[in-house]
Protein backbone atom coordinates (compact mmCIF):
# COMPACT_ATOMS: atom_id res chain seq x y z
CA UNK A 1 0.00 0.00 0.00
CA UNK A 2 1.25 3.47 -0.92
CA UNK A 3 0.05 6.81 0.44
CA UNK A 4 0.42 10.05 -1.53
CA UNK A 5 -0.38 13.12 0.55
CA UNK A 6 -0.12 15.72 -2.24
CA UNK A 7 -2.58 13.80 -4.42
CA UNK A 8 -4.71 12.78 -1.40
CA UNK A 9 -4.58 9.26 -2.77
CA UNK A 10 -3.88 5.70 -1.63
CA UNK A 11 -2.92 2.67 -3.74
CA UNK A 12 -4.19 -0.70 -2.50
CA UNK A 13 -2.17 -3.61 -3.86
CA UNK A 14 -4.35 -6.59 -4.76
CA UNK A 15 -2.05 -9.64 -5.08
CA UNK A 16 -1.26 -10.89 -8.59
CA UNK A 17 -2.66 -7.89 -10.43
CA UNK A 18 0.60 -6.32 -11.56
CA UNK A 19 1.05 -4.54 -8.25
CA UNK A 20 4.84 -4.85 -8.08
CA UNK A 21 5.26 -3.05 -11.40
CA UNK A 22 2.82 -0.33 -10.34
CA UNK A 23 4.49 0.01 -6.97
CA UNK A 24 7.96 0.35 -8.49
CA UNK A 25 6.74 3.16 -10.73
CA UNK A 26 4.94 5.03 -7.93
CA UNK A 27 7.00 4.27 -4.85
CA UNK A 28 9.41 7.23 -5.27
CA UNK A 29 6.39 9.56 -5.12
CA UNK A 30 4.85 8.03 -1.98
CA UNK A 31 4.98 9.65 1.45
CA UNK A 32 4.15 6.44 3.27
CA UNK A 33 5.03 2.93 2.08
CA UNK A 34 3.51 -0.21 3.57
CA UNK A 35 5.88 -3.02 2.61
CA UNK A 36 6.47 -6.72 3.24
CA UNK A 37 3.56 -8.20 5.25
CA UNK A 38 1.63 -4.91 5.12
CA UNK A 39 2.00 -4.41 1.36
CA UNK A 40 -1.32 -6.12 0.61
CA UNK A 41 -3.50 -4.31 3.15
CA UNK A 42 -7.13 -5.05 2.24
CA UNK A 43 -9.74 -2.47 1.35
CA UNK A 44 -11.71 -3.22 4.50
CA UNK A 45 -8.71 -2.87 6.80
CA UNK A 46 -7.75 0.33 5.03
CA UNK A 47 -11.22 1.81 5.56
CA UNK A 48 -11.51 0.84 9.21
CA UNK A 49 -7.92 1.31 10.42
CA UNK A 50 -5.63 3.20 8.05
CA UNK A 51 -7.96 5.83 6.60
CA UNK A 52 -9.09 7.06 10.06
CA UNK A 53 -5.43 7.22 11.10
CA UNK A 54 -4.54 9.32 8.05
CA UNK A 55 -7.43 11.65 8.81
CA UNK A 56 -6.61 12.01 12.50
CA UNK A 57 -2.84 12.28 12.08
CA UNK A 58 -2.54 14.25 8.85
CA UNK A 59 -5.96 15.68 8.06
CA UNK A 60 -6.18 13.54 4.91
CA UNK A 61 -9.42 12.22 3.42
CA UNK A 62 -7.88 10.25 0.57
CA UNK A 63 -9.44 8.50 -2.38
CA UNK A 64 -8.17 4.99 -3.07
CA UNK A 65 -7.44 2.99 -6.20
CA UNK A 66 -6.76 -0.65 -6.99
CA UNK A 67 -6.63 -3.15 -9.83
CA UNK A 68 -8.74 -6.27 -10.35
CA UNK A 69 -7.89 -9.12 -12.70
CA UNK A 70 -10.09 -11.73 -14.36
CA UNK A 71 -10.65 -14.26 -11.55
CA UNK A 72 -9.35 -17.27 -13.48
CA UNK A 73 -6.26 -15.41 -14.69
CA UNK A 74 -5.50 -14.17 -11.18
CA UNK A 75 -5.73 -17.69 -9.76
CA UNK A 76 -3.57 -18.95 -12.63
CA UNK A 77 -0.96 -16.34 -11.72
CA UNK A 78 -0.90 -17.70 -8.16
CA UNK A 79 -0.53 -21.24 -9.53
CA UNK A 80 2.44 -20.30 -11.70
CA UNK A 81 4.04 -18.30 -8.91
CA UNK A 82 3.90 -21.25 -6.53
CA UNK A 83 5.38 -23.70 -9.01
CA UNK A 84 8.89 -22.69 -7.96
CA UNK A 85 8.81 -21.81 -4.28
CA UNK A 86 11.86 -22.50 -2.13
CA UNK A 87 12.35 -25.81 -0.32
CA UNK A 88 11.89 -23.97 2.97
CA UNK A 89 8.29 -23.25 1.89
CA UNK A 90 7.63 -26.52 0.08
CA UNK A 91 4.17 -26.82 1.64
CA UNK A 92 3.18 -23.81 -0.49
CA UNK A 93 4.35 -25.38 -3.74
CA UNK A 94 1.98 -26.28 -6.57
CA UNK A 95 4.64 -28.36 -8.32
CA UNK A 96 3.30 -31.75 -9.31
CA UNK A 97 -0.30 -30.59 -9.09
CA UNK A 98 -2.48 -29.80 -12.09
CA UNK A 99 -4.28 -26.49 -12.39
CA UNK A 100 -7.59 -28.31 -11.92
CA UNK A 101 -6.30 -29.72 -8.62
CA UNK A 102 -5.15 -26.29 -7.52
CA UNK A 103 -8.49 -24.62 -8.30
CA UNK A 104 -10.42 -27.37 -6.49
CA UNK A 105 -8.18 -26.83 -3.46
CA UNK A 106 -8.64 -23.04 -3.67
CA UNK A 107 -12.43 -23.36 -3.38
CA UNK A 108 -12.38 -25.75 -0.44
CA UNK A 109 -13.99 -24.37 2.71
CA UNK A 110 -10.58 -24.47 4.38
CA UNK A 111 -7.95 -24.47 1.58
CA UNK A 112 -4.65 -26.23 2.22
CA UNK A 113 -1.58 -24.02 2.60
CA UNK A 114 -0.58 -24.24 -1.06
CA UNK A 115 -4.04 -23.01 -2.14
CA UNK A 116 -4.65 -20.35 0.51
CA UNK A 117 -4.69 -17.30 -1.75
CA UNK A 118 -7.67 -15.28 -0.51
CA UNK A 119 -10.04 -13.67 -3.00
CA UNK A 120 -10.13 -10.40 -4.89
CA UNK A 121 -13.76 -9.88 -3.90
CA UNK A 122 -12.95 -10.10 -0.20
CA UNK A 123 -9.93 -7.86 -0.66
CA UNK A 124 -11.92 -5.19 -2.46
CA UNK A 125 -15.21 -5.32 -0.55
CA UNK A 126 -16.69 -4.33 2.79
CA UNK A 127 -18.37 -6.88 5.04
CA UNK A 128 -21.66 -5.87 3.40
CA UNK A 129 -20.26 -6.61 -0.04
CA UNK A 130 -19.86 -3.01 -1.18
CA UNK A 131 -16.79 -1.97 -3.16
CA UNK A 132 -14.27 -0.59 -0.67
CA UNK A 133 -12.14 1.47 -3.07
CA UNK A 134 -12.89 4.72 -4.89
CA UNK A 135 -11.32 3.87 -8.25
CA UNK A 136 -11.20 0.27 -9.46
CA UNK A 137 -9.39 -0.57 -12.69
CA UNK A 138 -9.32 -3.77 -14.75
CA UNK A 139 -5.91 -5.36 -15.17
CA UNK A 140 -6.85 -6.02 -18.78
CA UNK A 141 -7.43 -2.28 -19.34
CA UNK A 142 -4.18 -1.02 -17.86
CA UNK A 143 -4.09 2.04 -20.11
CA UNK A 144 -7.04 3.44 -18.14
CA UNK A 145 -4.99 3.25 -14.96
CA UNK A 146 -2.02 4.86 -16.67
CA UNK A 147 -4.25 7.71 -17.84
CA UNK A 148 -5.62 8.12 -14.30
CA UNK A 149 -2.11 8.23 -12.82
CA UNK A 150 -0.96 10.72 -15.45
CA UNK A 151 -3.86 12.98 -14.50
CA UNK A 152 -3.20 12.63 -10.77
CA UNK A 153 0.59 13.04 -10.88
CA UNK A 154 0.98 15.27 -13.91
CA UNK A 155 3.21 12.85 -15.81
CA UNK A 156 3.01 9.58 -17.69
CA UNK A 157 4.57 6.58 -15.98
CA UNK A 158 5.52 3.23 -17.49
CA UNK A 159 4.84 -0.01 -15.66
CA UNK A 160 7.71 -2.41 -16.28
CA UNK A 161 6.86 -6.07 -15.74
CA UNK A 162 8.23 -7.50 -12.50
CA UNK A 163 8.12 -10.94 -10.86
CA UNK A 164 6.92 -12.68 -14.04
CA UNK A 165 6.50 -16.38 -13.28
CA UNK A 166 7.66 -19.14 -15.59
CA UNK A 167 5.19 -20.82 -17.94
CA UNK A 168 2.92 -23.51 -16.55
CA UNK A 169 -0.09 -25.21 -18.09
CA UNK A 170 -3.17 -23.50 -16.67
CA UNK A 171 -5.79 -25.22 -18.77
CA UNK A 172 -8.98 -25.47 -16.75
CA UNK A 173 -11.54 -28.18 -17.44
CA UNK A 174 -15.14 -27.03 -18.04
CA UNK A 175 -16.45 -28.91 -14.99
CA UNK A 176 -13.91 -27.36 -12.63
CA UNK A 177 -14.46 -23.90 -14.12
CA UNK A 178 -18.20 -24.29 -13.50
CA UNK A 179 -17.50 -25.21 -9.87
CA UNK A 180 -15.18 -22.22 -9.50
CA UNK A 181 -17.79 -19.84 -10.90
CA UNK A 182 -20.34 -21.10 -8.38
CA UNK A 183 -17.90 -20.96 -5.45
CA UNK A 184 -16.69 -17.48 -6.35
CA UNK A 185 -19.87 -16.05 -7.83
CA UNK A 186 -19.43 -12.71 -6.06
CA UNK A 187 -15.94 -12.26 -7.51
CA UNK A 188 -17.05 -13.01 -11.06
CA UNK A 189 -20.02 -10.69 -10.60
CA UNK A 190 -17.78 -7.85 -9.44
CA UNK A 191 -15.40 -8.40 -12.35
CA UNK A 192 -18.30 -8.46 -14.83
CA UNK A 193 -19.59 -5.22 -13.32
CA UNK A 194 -16.15 -3.67 -13.69
CA UNK A 195 -15.88 -4.69 -17.34
CA UNK A 196 -19.43 -3.51 -18.01
CA UNK A 197 -18.16 -0.07 -16.97
CA UNK A 198 -15.42 -0.31 -19.58
CA UNK A 199 -12.71 -1.37 -17.16
CA UNK A 200 -12.99 1.56 -14.75
CA UNK A 201 -15.46 1.53 -11.90
CA UNK A 202 -15.74 4.75 -9.89
CA UNK A 203 -17.26 4.39 -6.45
CA UNK A 204 -17.98 7.77 -4.88
CA UNK A 205 -19.15 6.16 -1.64
CA UNK A 206 -15.78 4.55 -0.79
Amino acid sequence: MLVFSEQNLVFLAVPKTGTTAIEMALRPKADIVFAKHRKHTTGMRYRTKIKPFLTNAYGMTPSSFAVMRHPIDQIASWYRYRQNVSEANSERSTEGRSFDEFVLAVIEEEPPVFAAIGSQHNFLSTRRGRVAVTHLFAYEKMQLLQDFIAEQFGEKLTFKQKNVSAYADTTLSPDVEAMLRVAREKEFTLYDRLMAEGGYLKNRRA
